[in-house]
């Protein structure tokens, strides 16, 4: 632990009120993203100043979502607060299966949390999970293979555009792809990055009388184009690619381009991981003039469980990941750069906020995002790269998994298409939607 960090420790021990909660011991399930694992790194902080430890589950994103889903609908009670997101969250709160967070301290200040995340983090008004950090997605690119290829990013680029620049960048001979994309079944990974990106093609999941949607030419040009870019520029095996995989791809100097979550701008520029770390650029996500582009909308947060024996210490950890004083704790260690990102409106009126190179087009990204009119057409679900209802983590799994195998080639995009419409269908059906 940092000197620094255990001072403050000590001092905020020396504060802690008589009355303070009975020390406990809270078990966190959470997902392997690099903010997340930061934050592990600064549990001293909260154990010094509350008494409480804690025990980490950290597990990759498909299975964090499994295990988590199955210990909240069986009542299973191994973990005291889960990392869980905007999907999840209002269904759950919606089944009485979390702990409101309706009183949260005043020091909190929950009211200073960006519209946008709490929108999607609440039902009915109350707020059922705290953002440990918000996201869209945007393009991060090479400065320097665009330059070479004679090329200039422009803030709001197309679909078109991207593919002449994967096409000018890509460089077999030195293993550099022009674009690295989520190939990855699971419907939080490549499943997110092909439903927003369909969005902006003129695709749906669903029509307003919830029919599939999987058997129209606006989902055939979306998952085409991908496919046949990813193939000319892509790199091999990018069908198993999830979110770390081309994090670590990009961060070798092997991507020309990569769209993908906001929240991995300070990774990419973190000389300290990365390569490429002074010359990378950003740009909004990409669309094709219907409209829509085609980035998500995300929040990574912290939810208790109904029933745990530990809602006090529970949401004290809570209050600590997801403060202000959290935010300075990163800030003062590691460089504004490195907060938790999105989650704040008075992150992104800090001047010292402000400097970071990628502040602004990562609030511009999550404010162009809008889960209440997330197509062109419209659609009777509300979500970007998901449709909010408990159906759809089970269908989009299985979709996405069809669309893994026709971007490996193990069938055509026409198949896949025709299995994801039959899929679909058959769930809603047995669903009574239809």
């Amino acid at each position: 632990m940092h000197l620094r960090n255990a001072l403050r420790a000590a001092t905020a021990l020396s504060l802690i009120s008589v009355g303070a909660a009975q020390a406990e011991t809270i078990t966190i399930a959470t997902v392997n993203n690099g903010d997340m694992i930061r934050m592990q790194g600064y549990t001293d902080d909260f154990t010094a100043k509350t008494g409480h430890e804690v025990e980490w589950v950290t597990l990759e994103e498909n299975v964090l979502r499994q295990r988590v889903t199955t210990d909240i609908t069986t009542k299973g009670g191994q973990f005291d607060i889960m990392t869980i997101g905007m999907y999840e969250t209002p269904i759950w709160g919606a089944n009485g299966w979390l702990v409101p967070l309706d009183d949260l301290s005043e020091d909190y200040n929950a009211d200073d949390i960006l519209p946008a995340m709490a929108g999607g983090l609440s039902h009915d008004g109350t707020l059922y999970a705290a953002p440990f950090y918000g996201e869209s997605s945007m393009i991060m690119y090479r400065t320097d293979l665009m330059e070479a290829a004679g090329m200039e990013m422009p803030q709001a680029p197309t679909w078109d555009f991207i593919r002449d620049a994967a096409a000018a960048m890509t460089d077999r001979d030195n293993e550099i792809n022009g674009i690295c994309l989520r190939g990855k079944a699971g419907w939080g990974e490549g499943g997110a990055f092909i439903t927003a990106m369909s969005n902006s093609f003129g695709a749906r999941w669903f029509d307003e009388d919830w029919n599939a949607q999987f058997d129209t030419e606006a989902w055939a040009n979306t998952v085409n184009f991908y496919k046949d870019m990813m193939d000319q520029y892509g790199p091999q095996g990018y069908a198993t690619n999830g979110f770390n995989e081309n994090l670590s791809l990009f961060q070798q100097g092997k991507c020309g381009m990569w769209i993908d979550a906001t929240v991995a701008a300070s990774f990419v520029t973190n000389p300290n991981d990365s390569t490429v770390a002074d010359s990378v650029g950003f740009a909004l996500a990409p669309d094709t003039g219907l409209g829509k582009r085609s980035n998500w909308l995300w929040a990574w947060a912290l939810a208790i469980p109904a029933g745990t024996q530990k809602e006090a210490a529970a949401k004290e950890f809570i209050e600590w990941a997801t403060s202000t004083d959290y935010i300075d704790l990163v800030a003062e260690n590691e460089g504004w750069a490195n907060v938790p990102p999105g989650a704040r409106t008075s992150l992104y009126e800090n001047p010292n906020y402000q400097e970071v190179p990628f502040a602004q087009m990562t609030l511009d990204s999550i404010l162009s995002a809008d889960p209440n009119n997330p197509t062109v057409d419209p659609v009777p679900y509300v979500g970007v790269q998901f449709a909010a209802i408990p159906e759809f983590a089970g269908i989009a799994t299985e979709v996405s998994q069809e669309f893994s195998a026709a971007y490996a080639g193990q069938q055509t995009v026409e198949e896949a298409l025709e299995k994801a419409q039959a899929i679909t269908n058959e769930a809603m059906e047995a669903a009574g939607y239809r």
